[in-house]
C-alpha cells in the first residue's frame, strides 16, 4: 500500500469516528456531542506520523508551515512539479489547502484561478480535495463554481460530509437564490446529514439571512441539539427581517450567548433604528461582565450618532480609549460621524486629525460634518487637502462638499466643482449632486437658474431636487414657481407628506386659502397624514422625547408649560410675536398661535433650561425642519437667558449664541 493510500485510509476512518460519536450523542448523551475517544486520538497521531514520514521522505515539505507569501507558495508548487510529488493526492491536498487558507498569508486577486489550476494536476482528487475547492469558491466572487466542484465530485463517486454541505449553503447565500439552496437542502435530506448540527446551523442562516424565516424557524425547532450559533443564527435572521422583538425575545431565551451574540443583537437595534435600545442593551451587556469589541462600539456609538446622544457619545468613547480597543477606519470614522451628528464638531474635528489611518469616508465624514454645521470654507480646506494627499473623492464625498457650498451660499465654488467632478476626479455626476446644485441655486435666491437647471439636466428630476426647489420658493415667498415645481412633485411623489405640508405653507404664507384647502382635499382624497414632528433632549444621560401639542406623556408636562410661558413672557418684552405664517390651518390668529407654541422644539427647550444649570449648552435633535418662528424664538432666548442651543433639524446644525444663529437665517 502506498504512503497516499495508508494516509487517505486513515482520514476517511477518522471522518468516520467524528461522524459515529456525533450520530450516538443524540441518543446516549443528551444531545452532548461525544468527544472524539481513544481510537480517534489513536488514529489522529496516526496521520501525524505519516505526515511527519512523508516530510522526512521529502524534506522541502516542511517548507509548506513556513511558507509566508504567494512567491513561496509558487517555489514549493514548482518543487512538487519537478519532482513529480504533485501526484500524490496527500501532498496535493496539502498544497491546496495552504493556498486557500486565509490566516497563511496575504492572498492574490488571482488566487482562485492559481487553486483551480492545482486541482486540474490533481489526477485523483479525494473528498478533502473537493472541499477545499468548494469551500474556496464559496466564499470567493463566483461561489456558483462551487456547485460545479460538487457535480463532478458526484460523477467520481465521491459522497459528501457534513463539511461540504455547509459549503454549499453558504454559496446559495451569497448568490441570494432560495431555489439552489432549497435543492441543497433535498442532497443534505438525500444524504442522512438532516440532523447534523453544523449543517443544521448553516440552513437555518441561510433561510434567514434570505428573508425566509419562518422555514429558519421550522428547522430550529426540529434541531435535536442547538448550541450558540444555531440561537444566534436566529437572532440576526429575526433582525435582518426587521422583527427586533422577536429577536429579542429568542436572545433572552438562550441558555448561553457569547460575544458575538450579543453583537448581532445590538446591531439588529441599530440597523432597525432601535437606537436607544441598542444603547440600553450595551448596558445590560457591561453589567452581565461581557467585554465589547469594536463592532459592537461602531453600532453603539452611531446609536448615540443618530439621538444626539452626546452624554453617551462620550461615555462610549471613554470606554473605547479605556478598553484599549484598535481605532480601526471604521470605529474612527463612526466617532467622528459621532462628535458632529451631536453638535461637537470641533471634538469631531480633534479625533478625525488624531486618526492613524484615514480613507475616502472618513474625510467624506468630516467634509459633511462641517457642511452641516455651515462651515463652508473649512469643509472645502478639508476636500482639498484630501485630494492634495492623493485621495480619491467618491460620490458622497462631492456630495458633501458640494452641499458645504450650498449651505454657505458659495455658489462659483461649488459650480466650479460641479464642472470638473467629471474631469477632475471620473465621478459622473448622480442625482445627489443635481440636488445640491439646485439646492445651492434657490438657497441663493437664484430660483430662475435653478428651474432652467431641472429643465436642463439629463436625467427625470426626482423628488428630493424638486423638493429642494420648492423650499427656495418657501424662503423667497415666490407662489408661481412653488405651484408649478408642487404639482410636478405631487406626481412624482403623491404619498409623500412633507411637499404637501410645504407646498400649504406657501399658499397660507401668501392668505391663498382656496388653493390650500383644494391641497387638503387632495390630502385626503389620498389619505395622505403629515407625520408628526418631534424633537430630542439629552438629560442625565436620558433620552426625552416631545411631539406637537404632546400634553400628556411627559410626566413633568405642566412644569414644562409653566416654564415655556415664563420664557414666552420675557422674549415677549424685547418684541417677540408669533410668525403665524407656518401654521397653514384657516383658522383665527389666536389659534395659530397657540399651536405655534405647542412645537416640539419649544417644550424640549422649556425642559432643557428647568433642567440644566446657567451656562450649560442645550442640544436639541428634530426629525423636521426648524420653522420660521421656533428660529426666531430661540435666538431671543438665547439672548435674553444667555444661554447657548445648538440644534440639529432635517438640514443643518443651528448654533444659536448671542440672539444670532450660525446659518445667518439662511437654512
Amino acid at each position: 500500500m502506498q504512503m497516499e493510500e495508508i494516509v487517505t485510509l486513515i482520514l476517511d476512518l477518522q471522518n468516520f469516528v467524528y461522524a459515529l460519536c456525533y450520530k450516538s450523542s443524540f441518543k446516549n448523551r443528551g444531545n452532548r456531542p461525544l468527544k472524539l475517544g481513544t481510537f480517534g486520538l489513536f488514529l489522529q497521531r496516526m496521520s501525524n506520523i505519516v505526515l511527519n514520514t512523508l516530510r522526512f521522505k521529502h524534506p522541502k515539505l516542511a517548507l509548506l508551515q513556513s511558507c509566508s507569501s504567494f512567491s513561496d507558495l509558487k517555489i514549493i508548487h514548482g518543487f512538487l512539479l519537478r519532482t513529480h510529488l504533485i501526484s500524490d493526492v496527500f501532498v496535493a491536498s496539502r498544497l491546496l489547502a495552504l493556498c486557500v487558507d486565509d490566516s497563511t498569508f496575504n492572498k492574490p486577486p488571482n488566487l482562485l484561478g492559481y487553486a483551480y489550476g492545482i486541482f486540474s494536476q490533481i489526477q485523483n482528487p479525494n473528498l478533502f480535495v473537493f472541499n477545499v475547492l468548494i469551500r474556496c469558491f464559496s466564499t470567493g466572487t463566483e461561489p456558483s463554481k462551487a456547485f460545479g466542484f460538487y457535480t463532478q465530485m458526484l460523477k467520481s463517486r465521491i459522497w459528501p460530509d457534513n463539511i461540504t454541505f455547509p459549503f454549499l449553503i453558504k454559496a446559495s447565500t451569497e448568490m441570494e437564490c432560495v431555489m439552489v439552496g432549497e435543492q441543497t437542502h433535498s442532497q443534505i435530506v438525500r444524504f442522512g446529514f438532516q440532523n447534523d448540527v453544523y449543517v443544521e446551523n448553516s440552513l437555518v442562516h441561510m433561510y434567514a439571512n434570505c428573508g425566509l424565516i419562518a422555514a429558519a424557524g421550522r428547522i430550529f425547532g426540529q434541531m435535536p441539539f442547538r448550541d450558540v450559533v444555531s440561537w444566534t443564527s436566529m437572532v440576526a435572521g429575526y433582525c435582518k427581517c426587521g422583527m427586533v422583538e422577536d429577536a429579542r425575545e429568542m436572545f433572552d431565551e438562550m441558555p448561553h450567548r457569547n460575544l458575538f451574540t450579543w453583537s448581532i443583537m445590538i446591531n439588529g437595534y441599530a440597523k432597525n433604528n432601535c437606537f436607544e435600545k441598542a444603547i440600553d442593551l450595551f448596558e445590560l451587556m457591561k453589567r452581565e461582565g461581557v467585554v465589547a469589541n469594536e463592532t459592537v462600539m461602531v453600532s453603539v456609538i452611531s446609536s448615540c450618532a443618530h439621538l444626539g446622544a452626546l452624554e453617551f457619545g462620550e461615555i462610549a468613547h471613554e470606554y473605547v480609549v479605556k478598553s484599549h480597543m484598535t481605532v480601526n477606519l471604521i470605529l474612527g470614522t463612526a466617532l467622528v460621524d459621532m462628535y458632529w451628528r451631536c453638535g461637537e464638531i470641533e471634538k469631531a474635528i480633534r479625533v478625525f486629525e488624531e486618526l492613524p489611518d484615514k480613507d475616502s469616508l472618513s474625510w467624506s465624514s468630516i467634509i459633511k460634518g462641517l457642511a452641516v454645521h455651515g462651515h463652508a470654507h473649512k469643509a472645502i480646506h478639508y476636500f482639498s487637502q484630501m485630494v492634495r494627499l492623493g485621495f480619491i473623492p467618491r460620490d458622497v464625498t462631492l456630495t458633501a462638499v458640494l452641499s458645504a457650498c450650498s449651505h454657505g451660499g458659495l455658489v462659483e465654488k461649488g459650480l466650479e466643482i460641479y464642472e470638473n467632478m467629471k474631469r477632475d476626479y471620473g465621478i459622473e455626476p448622480r442625482l445627489e449632486h443635481y440636488g445640491c446644485i439646485v439646492d445651492m441655486l434657490g438657497r441663493a435666491g437664484k430660483l430662475a437658474e435653478a428651474e432652467n437647471f431641472i429643465l436642463k439636466m439629463p436625467v427625470k428630476p426626482n423628488a428630493p431636487i424638486l423638493g429642494a426647489l420648492l423650499g427656495a420658493c418657501k424662503i423667497y415667498k415666490n407662489t408661481e414657481v412653488a405651484e408649478r415645481v408642487g404639482n410636478m412633485l405631487i406626481e412624482v411623489k403623491p404619498e409623500h407628506s412633507g411637499y404637501y405640508v410645504l407646498l400649504s405653507n406657501i399658499y397660507a404664507c401668501a392668505g391663498q386659502w382656496e388653493k390650500l384647502e383644494s391641497l387638503r382635499d387632495i390630502m385626503k382624497e389620498k389619505l395622505v397624514k403629515k407625520p408628526p414632528g418631534w424633537s430630542l433632549i439629552e438629560i442625565d444621560g436620558k433620552i426625552n422625547k416631545f411631539s406637537m401639542g404632546d400634553d400628556q406623556k411627559h410626566p413633568e408636562m405642566g412644569k414644562i408649560k409653566r416654564k415655556w410661558e415664563e420664557i414666552l413672557g420675557k422674549i415677549r418684552l424685547i418684541g417677540y410675536k408669533g410668525n403665524t405664517g407656518d401654521a397653514f390651518f384657516d383658522v383665527d390668529e389666536e389659534e395659530k398661535e397657540t399651536a405655534i407654541h405647542m412645537h416640539s422644539e419649544k417644550l424640549a427647550i422649556a425642559y432643557g433650561m428647568m433642567k440644566t444649570k446657567p451656562g450649560t449648552i442645550i442640544r436639541i435633535v428634530k426629525n423636521l425642519r426648524v420653522c420660521e418662528d421656533c428660529h426666531t424664538a430661540t435666538k431671543l432666548i438665547c439672548e435674553v437667558y444667555g444661554r447657548e442651543f445648538i440644534v440639529r433639524d432635517r438640514n443643518r446644525f443651528h448654533h444659536f449664541r448671542n440672539g444670532l444663529c450660525s446659518c445667518r437665517d439662511y437654512w
